[in-house]
């Protein structure tokens, strides 16, 4: 039988669960938390199949070799890969252990229930529970696939709010960050990075540091090492001074980025192809859209802790895919995967391949030069904004007309760009920023595309989602890399919906049609999607007048194609700075674990496509990164953040789909369109920014 979600590739059952005496049950997934609230779902879902007290259920953190290997938290799957098999392991559990208390009794399984662990006959009367049974090692056997989990009627903890499990530690100053940890004899380290991103260290000046701070040179990469953090941070300011650097340019103009990146030779690939009859074009719009290079600016830069004894090497990490990590780490230091440990703590939030992979090899080598030691590395705001990957830049141009009718005949989208991804352990060589600074070097992989499969990179929603027959969608990916690039939140989605709900809104002018009714016409083989546009049309009171300078624009996409469905009102104000006013959104999640975390992911998604919608574009010069401080990597402040109202839709017996992408791409595409509204220019450029509207009304 196919099993469902991550239990394919982790069939057994106590890899997933197991009981303790005291009446708990711990559940050990392989995602891990980033700030999305996954471990309270998982919890609720746990909770629900074994019929146990949510306050009875602990969820582990993620370790090697301990959690089933889930790949990468990432793409929204974390209920649709680690949930659903935890539910479904949860179920056999349950039978199994059910089926133990009712052979013992005497009594067929249908003569028993559950009620908070306890198994109870029809009278009431106990005859076992969980915890009398929790050292018999009954879940060391592969799952069947052949237990139904509850139906969505019959859940109780499940689709309803619960307050974050994660939540009372950090509002009470407990050190459950990875970056409050302290262990005995710890020390603090800090890397001094180059002036340039191609540079050779040619000459390092010696002299007294701070604290009994020591220097850590390892080809190019340069760390100090002291007892105390004041000492480590204080040191690295001096060791920088002292270093004497071969600086060569390698970063492209960046006053002309479009030009560079279609001069750039790339890897073709066809994302979608249909040759439909199609009727005359009776109107057609061909336009170019750009984004720039993107940050994933952490709030809290990247952190990680290692402890080399003897051939091994222990690391706690905020990595959001412990086992890729372990096997970069494990090319990176010649070491046998099993002789490194990698642990999950949790850090700063972060959606996308931030620093916190490339901080635990930091980590790691500077531990192996203290040996016994636990070793901490923090990297500075300056490292995190410039160092860490950034979302690449990219182009899409569209091509796509209408007939006499009004219907959408043709659409052709070429999307060019560097790669999304450049995690661990998915190349030969390692993906991590210090590697390549070593001596010998290790090359540094060009980022890759996710298959369309899998969700695509630069070509995820490049595909639109309404119906036309003829479709000529490819992807041209960049070959040369010299900014590192891997996912931020939303990936492709950022510039490929943006540019397919802009040329709609455009062909619907064109044509002499309403926007929503526009879409909805070509939504009638997708009547969720066309729900949640309905909704969100009716929540803002389309269509919505506006005053002078104030517009209101609408978008709707269903995410990767096959995740959640999102549609977005958003209404703006333009004077010197384009501002955004207000938000309606209306999505479709499927069924909804909990309903307060899932309105924090749609919530937070949007807010942060309003921060890369109209303020985020990463700065550089020829040498390097010149955008590591907030000052010069501004983003959303709270006193700008607009309101934001939002509803769930979708049927709650539905396959639950991810909370935490869905709404960029429509928010941005959103802001897009009530900027033509408010001001009668339509953007071409990310951000919309005074200077990139001027440029477009040009």
């Amino acid at each position: 039988m196919d099993l469902p979600g991550s239990l394919r590739a982790e069939p057994r059952l106590s890899r997933w669960l197991r009981f303790a005496p005291d009446g708990t049950v711990t559940v050990t997934p392989g995602k891990v938390e980033i700030g999305q609230g996954i471990l309270t779902a998982l919890a609720q879902i746990a909770a629900d199949e074994l019929d146990l007290p949510i306050e009875r259920v602990r969820v582990a953190a993620a370790a090697t070799p301990g959690s089933p290997n889930e790949g990468v938290t990432s793409g929204s799957l974390s209920i649709q890969e680690s949930g659903v098999a935890i539910r479904h392991a949860c179920a056999e559990a349950r039978a199994i252990h059910l089926g133990l208390a009712a052979r013992r009794a005497g009594l067929s399984v249908a003569e028993l229930r559950v009620e908070d662990g306890v198994f109870l006959r029809a009278d009431g009367t106990p005859v076992g529970d969980y915890a009398s049974q929790a050292e018999e090692a009954l879940l060391e056997v592969e799952a069947r696939g052949d237990v139904a989990p509850k139906a969505a009627g019959a859940r109780g903890v499940a689709g309803r709010p619960r307050a974050r499990l994660d939540l009372p530690e950090k509002v009470f100053g407990a050190p459950r960050y990875l970056h409050d940890r302290r262990l005995p004899g710890m020390l603090h380290a800090r890397m001094v990075r180059p002036p340039a991103r191609a540079a050779t260290l040619l000459d390092l000046r010696e002299g007294p540091l701070p604290g009994g701070a020591t220097v850590l040179r390892l080809g190019n990469l340069l760390a100090v090492v002291a007892a105390e953090e004041w000492a480590a941070d204080a040191a690295a300011a001096r060791v920088a001074a002292r270093a004497r650097w071969d600086l060569r340019e390698s970063l492209p103009d960046r006053s002309d980025l479009p030009a560079w990146i279609e001069a750039v030779p790339t890897q073709r690939g066809e994302v979608a192809r249909r040759d439909d009859p199609a009727p005359p074009a009776a109107h057609t719009v061909t336009r170019r859209f750009a984004r720039p290079y993107l940050a994933h600016a952490s709030i809290g830069p990247s952190c990680a802790v290692a402890r080399w004894e003897g051939e091994a090497v222990e690391v706690w990490t905020h990595s959001q895919g412990i086992y890729n990590l372990r096997a970069d780490l494990a090319t990176v230091l010649g070491l046998e995967a099993s002789r490194i440990t990698v642990r999950h703590a949790e850090g700063a939030g972060c959606y996308g391949h931030n620093g916190a992979d490339d901080v635990a090899l930091d980590a790691a080598l500077v531990a192996r030069a203290h040996p016994g030691r636990p070793v901490r590395v923090l990297w500075s705001r300056a490292e995190e904004l410039a160092w860490s990957p950034h979302s690449p830049a990219g182009l899409a141009e569209i091509e796509a007309s209408v007939d006499a009718k009004g219907m959408l005949c043709r659409w052709k989208a070429v999307v060019r760009g560097n790669g999304h991804s450049s995690r661990p352990g998915r190349a030969k060589d390692p993906t991590l920023l210090s590697a390549g600074y070593l001596d010998p070097p290790f090359p540094l992989p060009v980022a890759i595309d996710a298959p369309m499969a899998g969700g695509g990179g630069g070509q995820r929603n490049a595909v639109p989602g309404y119906r036309v027959p003829s479709l000529d969608v490819s992807m041209h990916r960049l070959l040369e890399m010299p900014i590192r690039s891997s996912a931020l939140r939303g990936l492709g989605a950022l510039l490929n919906v943006w540019s397919i709900e802009a040329v709609m809104d455009e062909l619907a002018a064109a044509s002499g049609q309403d926007p929503v009714a526009f879409r909805l016409r070509h939504l009638d083989e997708d009547p969720r999607g066309a729900a949640v546009l309905r909704e969100a049309a009716a929540m803002c009171g389309w269509p919505r007048a506006g005053g002078e300078g104030v517009g209101t624009g609408i978008a709707m996409a269903r995410y990767k194609g096959t995740g959640g469905w999102c549609a977005v009102a958003a209404e703006v104000e333009a004077a010197e700075v384009v501002r955004c006013r207000r938000l309606w959104i209306a999505a479709d999640l499927g069924e909804v674990i909990n309903p307060d975390g899932a309105a924090n992911q749609i919530e937070g998604g949007a807010l942060q496509a309003v921060s890369i919608a109209l303020k985020e574009a990463l700065d550089f010069d020829r040498l390097n990164v010149t955008a590591d401080s907030w000052d010069a990597y501004p983003v959303l402040r709270f006193s700008e953040v607009p309101a934001v109202e939002l509803r769930l839709i979708g049927p709650p017996d539905a396959p639950p789909l991810g909370a935490g992408e869905p709404s960029l791409g429509p928010t941005i595409a959103a802001l897009a369109g009530a900027i033509h509204a408010a001001l009668g220019v339509r953007p071409r450029a990310m951000p919309f920014t005074p200077d990139n509207l001027a440029a477009a009304m040009e």
